[in-house]
């Protein structure tokens, strides 16, 4: 129940990260009034009651690559969006070290018998199911070859998670990137306007400057989010990896004392 309420948590800061800069941007254009309520910026409010203002007009009036860009912000962020999502659902001891396997394996091991504890793992297929299969498969070698397998086979299932994770890194760093990117398209485009003549125009330059930073806003949005969720399901799949190889090591204490058949085979005569 606290799991369920701290991921409702987690969401609701998450969209609130989002809606945020949203709200900002549909007020994006609105009149400046004094204190008696009259207009200071009819060059604002004249542009918002021609075109509409908001979002809509920040998108789609930046021009072909603008828009480019913005879509290809929006659709990082969806990407983000899915692999937290799948590395949510990846990251939690139900799916790395489920119950069911560890009872299996426990009740095999109490009775001595390894091939039922092996054939438990291949039952219940995941994280903890391989290192426990790696463990048994060294039996015969000794305890020091049984710790060796262990930790290569955890390193492996260590990288497995981890490449997942990485898409979500990926997608946040390629949102400052994007972001910058239309910063710069805008600029561009500003002094263009500048050295063609249109000083004058100080509204056009000033919405194009707008619509530049608002990229980079967007790339904002998008990356710190997928930051913080990189980081923290990085270092929780690292403690449940620490805590399969306790586990496995404890359920194989009893094979501490299993020597390692080193008698010399006599030749036979020729």
């Amino acid at each position: 129940m606290n799991k369920i309420k701290k991921s409702l948590l987690a969401m609701m800061v998450a969209a609130g990260t989002a809606v945020a800069p949203m709200a900002a941007l549909q007020s994006y254009g609105q009149e400046i009034t004094d204190a008696s309520g009259n207009v200071v910026s009819s060059d604002a409010a004249q542009k918002k009651q021609n075109s509409g203002g908001g979002f809509y007009d920040i998108v789609f009036g930046s021009g072909v690559v603008g828009m480019l860009l913005w879509f290809a912000l929006f659709g990082d962020g969806a990407l983000a969006i899915y692999f937290i999502i799948d590395s949510a659902v990846l990251i939690k001891p139900d799916k790395l070290m489920p119950k069911r396997l560890m009872d299996g394996v426990q009740s095999a091991m109490a009775e001595g018998d390894v091939v039922k504890a092996m054939q438990v793992c291949d039952q219940n297929p995941s994280a903890m199911a391989s290192i426990v299969t790696a463990a048994f498969q060294h039996v015969e070698e000794g305890f020091e070859a049984i710790q060796e397998a262990v930790t290569a086979a955890s390193d492996l299932e260590q990288e497995k998670i981890q490449q997942r994770l990485n898409w979500i890194s990926v997608c946040a760093n390629l949102g400052p990137s994007l972001g910058l990117l239309g910063t710069v398209q805008g600029m561009i485009l500003t002094f263009q306007a500048l050295a063609s003549g249109g000083a004058g125009d100080a509204a056009a330059l000033a919405n194009s400057i707008g619509q530049a930073l608002w990229t980079t806003a967007g790339g904002l949005i998008v990356s710190i989010p997928g930051i913080t969720f990189f980081y923290s399901m990085r270092n929780k799949a690292n403690r449940l990896i620490l805590k399969m190889q306790a586990m496995t090591m404890e359920i194989l204490n009893g094979l501490r004392n299993v020597a390692v058949d080193e008698t010399p085979v006599e030749e036979m005569p020729a």
